[in-house]
């Protein structure tokens, strides 16, 4: 019979907001003893109410002395983009393994400067990048290898979503490129539908800071925000292939973001938050497939007990911060005419922007591997004026 093992303690830095996911996660984990809030580290205490289930951990808002008095060994950060930095390396400097939320930092110098601290730490940290935990993306690499839809052409993909305008009031940061003298880059790419871009990267082999050749940007905002909301990425890999995102947060008609690989005799299309894979090809019927998902933070402790190797360790989300430094350089988006969107209000009386046609254009662009002003849309750029870095 094996020892029965200690649960691992543990610090949650940012509980509330994203954060309230990553407790309903530790609380599972907690209940089979797997883990042990040992801290949560806010600048306002959480209440009781909020703690259901973890007892009374301690809490403070200085990480450093949490991580002492309760020896944690784990850290999850999930946080305001611009504090990810300082807060990961000082996970680093007391030997804390890390579940980091993505964007793991808001530029690549700071995302070196977070690589270099980690290794010199030799902890083990994990980017929050739940979507490269699907089994799906193994599977679709096995299919693509197999030459099932031919040779690959390039990689799309669209995420058609909205939110209100109420999303980026919800707290000082949100919608900002910089606050304070910071960078935060809390763009439609860069953080609420950042996965489309990192699972295209990830299908396509091209992980790597490496890996990229060229990026160009199409930076556009319907709302009264500094950052973008809609936009589109086009990227050329080392390679020679080709990938676009196509991305808003002003849908007429929210849909689920997905992930489109092309190829000379098919198609895969991936849906990355249901796990669910279409494979069409010339000469067969269409394949639907569902498939499992491992839990990044499961996976960081299976890591830690030498059991798995980590799925998305800070290196291979080298190229997804390429992406993330490209936007953050690019002009400032481009503030779209009052005629090419309206003011909608929901059912629950949330006010939210949508900007007409947008659904078809971030559709089309995952079809095609093209910008909106190579679409035609008439609010965007020509492909002469687009930012190429």
């Amino acid at each position: 019979m094996s020892p029965r093992r200690e649960p691992v303690p543990l610090v949650l830095a940012g509980a509330r907001g994203h954060g309230r996911r990553h407790l309903d996660t530790i609380r599972r984990l907690a209940l089979s003893g797997r883990v042990r809030l040992a801290g949560i580290c806010e600048l306002t205490p959480l209440s009781g109410p909020e703690l259901d289930g973890f007892g009374a951990p301690e809490q403070s808002g200085d990480l450093t002395a949490l991580l002492r008095s309760t020896g944690a060994r784990v850290v999850v950060v999930s946080t305001p983009i611009h504090t990810h930095t300082a807060l990961a390396l000082t996970a680093a400097d007391q030997g804390a393994h890390l579940l980091l939320e993505k964007p793991p930092a808001p530029s690549y110098a700071e995302f070196q400067r977070l690589a270099d601290g980690v290794e010199a730490a030799g902890i083990a940290a994990q980017v929050g990048f739940q979507s490269l935990g699907s089994h799906a993306i193994g599977a679709i690499r096995d299919l693509v290898a197999d030459g099932v839809v031919g040779d690959v052409l390039g990689i799309g993909a669209a995420g058609a979503w909205t939110r209100g305008e109420a999303y980026f009031r919800r707290a000082p940061w949100a919608g900002h490129r910089r606050l304070d003298g910071d960078d935060v880059v809390d763009g439609v790419l860069t953080n609420p539908l950042a996965h489309a871009v990192a699972t295209a990267l990830a299908l396509d082999g091209s992980t790597g800071g490496g890996d990229i050749e060229a990026i160009e940007t199409e930076l556009f905002r319907a709302h009264d925000i500094e950052a973008d909301d809609t936009s589109y990425v086009g990227i050329t890999t080392t390679a020679g292939r080709r990938i676009g995102v196509a991305a808003t947060l002003c849908a007429g008609h929210p849909d689920e973001p997905y992930v489109v690989v092309h190829g000379s005799r098919g198609r895969i299309t991936f849906w990355y938050k249901q796990d669910r894979v279409l494979v069409q090809r010339s000469g067969h019927g269409p394949q639907e497939s569902f498939h499992g998902r491992t839990d990044l933070l499961d996976n960081l402790l299976d890591h830690l007990e030498g059991r798995a190797p980590l799925l998305v360790p800070l290196p291979v989300t080298a190229a997804f911060m390429r992406v993330v430094e490209a936007v953050r350089d690019a002009p400032e988006p481009t503030r779209l005419p009052p005629e090419a969107w309206s003011r909608v209000t929901d059912e629950e009386g949330a006010v939210r922007r949508v900007v007409h046609g947008v659904d078809g254009l971030v559709a089309a662009s995952a079809d095609t591997l093209s910008g909106f002003g190579a679409l035609g849309a008439p609010w965007a750029l020509t492909r002469g004026e687009l930012n190429e870095q």
